[in-house]
């Protein structure tokens, strides 16, 4: 038994507390509970959760739990921001490649613009092709000295009541001023399977992979890629530090593990996770989110 677990059974003791009646305060296992006080923490789920549940136990039982990870903290292992310099790394090389892609849409309008404007010049040049030659099929003129070059003018710009005009080019140019895009369809967030306090989600339809992890008031927060590489570990609180929000969209896989369900809300672009196990069913919860690109 280390020191700080002898600590923590002591005050258990002192206020009457059997591990029983604990798990039922902090709504942790019993066999964690006595694994803290025993010192094996290589029976947790995982590191992250070794903070947590300590810090539980110690506010249970009446004890100040940062006040036990200062003098203890060569018992406790540390998980915090192993991976967090790499991930910053990608997120800040994501951004960089960004304004070069916003530069090529913005240079699509004014392509569009211009073979528009070349399409609508050779539309006119055509009517008045079309109309010189009609005129050609006139009689001619009898009075030979004096061309009469008023009544060609007259038939030219006359030539759009019939529909061959510029009432007829507006025509036909209305299909491609029609012309828009797709609706992108939107994303969809499913539960792909459920076993106890793990639920698994599928991802599809989306070109991003935002995850935005809101506290209602304070719960401990692990998020985790694919690969099983850390991206933060963190407590939040409402009022201080109470949301966090990371670009996942090159990773296929995230796993976020939660301290205390009914204080968590977890956001994929913007749209709300609803959880499969209820928040109150069961506090500690791990959720495993694949992107299907």
């Amino acid at each position: 038994m280390t020191e700080l677990g002898n600590i923590l059974k002591e005050a258990r003791e002192a206020k009457g507390l059997s591990l029983d009646e604990l798990q039922s305060i902090t709504k942790i296992q019993k066999r964690y509970l006595l694994g803290i006080e025993e010192g094996n923490y290589s029976m947790m789920p995982g590191k992250f959760y070794v903070r947590a549940f300590i810090k539980q136990y110690a506010e249970a039982v009446g004890l100040d739990p940062e006040q036990l990870f200062e003098q203890h903290k060569n018992e406790i292992p540390s998980t915090y921001n192993e991976e967090l310099p790499e991930q910053l790394s990608r997120v800040q090389s994501r951004k960089s490649i960004s304004p070069e892609t916003s530069k090529v849409l913005d240079f699509l309008p004014k392509i569009l613009i211009a073979i528009f404007m070349i399409g609508a010049i050779a539309l006119v040049w055509y009517l008045i092709v079309e109309s010189a030659g009609d005129g050609a099929d006139q009689p001619a003129n009898t009075d030979k000295s004096k061309p009469n070059f008023e009544e060609t003018q007259e038939f030219t710009e006359d030539s759009g009541d019939d529909g061959t005009g510029e009432e007829g080019a507006a025509e036909e140019e209305e299909p491609a001023e029609e012309e828009a895009e797709p609706e992108a369809p939107a994303q969809e967030l499913t539960v792909a399977s459920n076993s106890g306090s793990n639920t698994v989600y599928e991802l599809k339809s989306a070109e991003t992979f935002v995850i935005k992890i809101v506290s209602l008031g304070q719960t401990w927060v692990g998020l985790s890629n694919g690969s099983g590489k850390t991206i933060f570990q963190e407590t939040l609180v409402k009022g201080k530090n109470e949301s966090r929000t990371e670009d996942l969209s090159n990773e296929a896989k995230a796993v976020i593990n939660i301290g205390r369900a009914p204080d968590t809300e977890i956001y994929v672009n913007d749209q709300k996770l609803e959880y499969a196990v209820p928040p109150e069913q069961d506090m500690t919860q791990v959720i495993t989110i694949n992107f299907v690109k």
